[in-house]
């Protein structure tokens, strides 16, 4: 029975993580679609969307990711995904964007709401801190009409917040 699940592990970040994690859903049938890894802190969250061919069941799937040493005291949420896997218009990325600098509270607020003006909708959001620095991409859908001008927003939002910003399109 084909069924695709999302799945989300969090726990303590470890050497070997993703691995593990890949390596059982490959060893189970399972093929990845849309997937993620961050660590926050000491914390990691891996969240990917897996079809499964030959479906386990969503119980037997998390029992599989709990008996790995790598997850070990990890929540583990394992739920089927009935809607539609294929990326549509909004969620083709178009452009990524890169901000950085010092940190501005607040600034992700401003910048998003630029997106919302030109319609923008985002694919992507990453933000993390390296010592005073802070750093912030966003993958984004712009239509064609409106990229110029959303960008040359984004671009001066950043500029009269001291920040840096880089834009790139993605072809």
């Amino acid at each position: 029975m084909n069924a695709t699940y999302l799945v989300s592990v969090s726990c303590p970040d470890r050497t070997g993580l993703v691995a593990a994690i890949t390596a059982r859903l490959f060893d189970l049938g399972g093929n990845l679609g849309d997937t993620t890894f961050a660590v926050y802190g000491t914390e990691a969250e891996f969240t990917t969307l897996v079809d499964m061919p030959d479906s386990p069941g969503a119980d037997k799937l998390r029992s599989e990711l709990a008996d790995l040493d790598q997850t070990k005291g990890a929540t583990i949420n394992v739920t089927p995904f009935d809607r539609s896997t294929d990326h549509g218009a909004l969620t083709r990325g178009t452009h990524t964007i890169t901000i950085s600098g010092g940190d501005q509270p607040g600034f992700i607020a401003r910048i998003t709401e630029v997106f919302v003006e030109f319609r923008a909708n985002i694919i992507h959001l990453e933000a993390f801190r390296d010592q005073n620095r802070y750093t912030t991409r966003f993958s984004v859908a712009i239509s064609a009409k409106n990229a110029d001008k959303c960008l040359a927003t984004v671009a001066n939002t950043a500029e009269s917040l001291d920040l840096t910003c880089g834009t790139e399109q993605i072809n």
